[in-house]
C-alpha cells in the first residue's frame, strides 16, 4: 500500500493526523506531491516529520518560491507567509526542499505537483483521456488545486489527493489518497484546527490567514466565492 499526500503548506497538526491514519493503513511508502512550504508557520516541524518517515518530495511552486527566494506572482498573503518561513527555516531543511525532484515515474505510475505540461505550476481542473495521450503511465497523481478528485478515463486513472494543509473544497478535513497497486482510494481525516490557529496567533498572524481552515477554503476566500484567485 502506498500513500500520496500533497499541499501540506506548513500545517503540522494536519500532517500529524494524516500520518497517524497512514500508519494505521500499513503503508509501505509515502510520496509527497509538493508544496510542503507556504501559508502556515510550522515549516520546520513538517519537513522534520517527512524526513523521519523518509518521504520523497516533488517540488511544488511554493517549495520553489521558498527554496530559491522567489515571490509568488499571484498572492500577497502567500508572500507574507513565505517571508516568515524564509526567516525561520532550518538551513538543512531548506537544502532538503531544494533537492526535491520535479517529477517521479515508476512501474506505470507518474507523479507531479501541477501537471504534465508544467510540473511546477499547471492547474489541472478538468482532465480528459486526451490530455494523457502521449504519456506512458496508467496512474497519474497531481496536486496543486487543493481539490480532491479521482477520474477514470478509459485506461487512465488520474487522482488529485487533495490538500493535507489547506483544503479548498468546503471540507475542512485533511485530504490524501491510498493506492494498493490496482485501485486508488480517497481519504479524509479530522484534525485539531485550533492548534494551527494558536500557532499562527503566537507567530503574529491574525484570523485572516487561518480562518478559512475551519470551512475548507483558501486564505481570504469567502463562502460566496468572491475570492477565486489562485495561490
Amino acid at each position: 500500500m502506498m500513500a500520496i499526500i500533497s499541499d501540506i503548506h506548513g500545517n503540522y497538526p494536519a500532517l500529524q493526523a494524516v500520518m497517524a491514519d497512514i500508519d494505521k493503513s500499513g503503508c509501505e511508502k509515502i510520496i509527497s506531491l509538493g508544496d510542503v512550504a507556504g501559508y502556515y508557520c510550522q515549516i520546520n516541524e513538517c519537513i522534520q516529520l517527512l524526513r523521519q518517515k523518509s518521504v520523497p518530495n516533488i517540488m511544488g511552486n511554493h517549495d520553489y518560491y521558498l527554496a530559491y527566494d522567489q515571490p509568488c506572482p499571484r498572492s500577497n498573503a502567500a508572500n507574507i507567509l513565505l517571508a516568515y518561513q524564509r526567516a525561520h527555516i532550518v538551513p538543512d531543511h531548506l537544502k532538503w526542499l531544494r533537492d526535491s525532484t520535479r517529477m517521479m515515474e515508476c512501474n506505470g505510475l507518474s507523479f507531479v505537483h501541477g501537471g504534465w505540461k508544467d510540473p511546477l505550476d499547471e492547474y489541472l481542473t478538468d482532465v480528459s483521456e486526451n490530455y494523457f495521450r502521449n504519456q506512458l503511465a496508467t496512474f497519474f497523481f497531481s496536486g496543486h488545486t487543493h481539490i480532491q478528485s479521482l477520474s477514470l478515463l478509459g485506461r487512465i486513472c488520474h487522482c488529485n489527493p487533495g490538500s493535507v494543509g489547506q483544503p479548498r473544497d468546503d471540507d475542512p478535513r485533511a485530504a490524501f489518497a491510498l493506492f494498493d497497486g490496482k485501485s486508488v482510494y480517497l481519504r479524509r481525516v479530522k484534525y485539531d484546527i485550533d492548534r494551527v490557529a494558536a500557532a499562527m496567533k503566537e507567530c503574529g498572524f491574525d484570523r485572516y490567514f487561518y480562518g478559512g481552515l475551519y470551512s475548507g477554503r483558501k486564505i481570504g476566500a469567502q463562502r460566496n466565492g468572491s475570492d477565486q484567485s489562485k495561490g
